[in-house]
């Protein structure tokens, strides 16, 4: 299994950290129930830390500018009419996906396009499934402009455990599918604001997958 690179100091840190208090705890009460017991916590956890780095390899493969592919795996949380106030000042279709600690955490591309905007917003770490984490949790937030000039604003959101939001491009940068944008670490939700004639392929509750799911098609 391959690891993804935001993964390397999480997992040498947490596979020291292990070792040492495994080894204290030998030291001090032996090969005990209370040492065996400790031994398979920390194989589980480390074993918990790994699938949570795992890097997937996805390559989709259709060829159609006009449809949104999945920026993260998870289950689809909200599907909505929802006022955007923050750039667009306008009626926008929200759709929100929940990440947990076991899904895959890499985000990706939805869209061939240019990034218009990219920035970031400390907040709140509450936790990701809730509505209001959207406004009030530290995000950042990417605005992609399509070749037919359709503008869609994608936001990588914070929860509880998730305390980094990482995010590769820039600004005037071109992007497309099967490019990663970023990666949020231990539980989170990416929501997307499409233009309110676009055509949602999904439903709340549908598990999806990151650059595999086709979610949505643009007008």
């Amino acid at each position: 299994m391959t690891i993804h690179k935001e993964g390397y100091k999480t997992i040498a840190v947490a596979t020291t950290g292990l070792f040492l208090l495994n080894l204290v705890v030998y030291h001090l009460v032996g090969k005990s129930l209370l040492f065996y017991f400790l031994l398979a916590v920390s194989i589980s956890l480390f074993l918990i830390i790994i699938n949570f780095f795992r890097k997937p390899i996805r390559i989709f493969n259709v060829e159609n500018n006009n449809i949104i592919v999945s920026p993260a795996d998870g289950t689809v949380v909200v599907i909505e009419e929802v006022m955007e106030n923050d750039f667009f000042h306008n009626k926008r279709l929200q759709v929100s996906i929940f990440m947990s600690v076991f899904n895959v955490h890499i985000n990706w591309i939805p869209i061939k396009g240019k990034i218009l905007h990219a920035s970031h917003q400390r907040g709140r770490f509450m936790a990701a499934y809730l509505p209001k984490s959207s406004v009030d949790n530290e995000r950042s937030s990417i605005i992609i402009k399509t070749e037919s000039g359709t503008e869609i604003l994608l936001r990588q959101v914070a929860g509880a455990l998730a305390k980094r939001v990482v995010t590769y491009l820039k600004e005037g940068q071109d992007c497309w599918i099967n490019q990663q944008l970023g990666f949020i670490k231990f539980g989170s939700r990416v929501d997307l604001y499409l233009p309110l004639d676009t055509e949602i392929l999904v439903e709340p509750y549908d598990k999806v997958y990151g650059n595999k799911t086709v979610i949505a098609r643009l007008k």
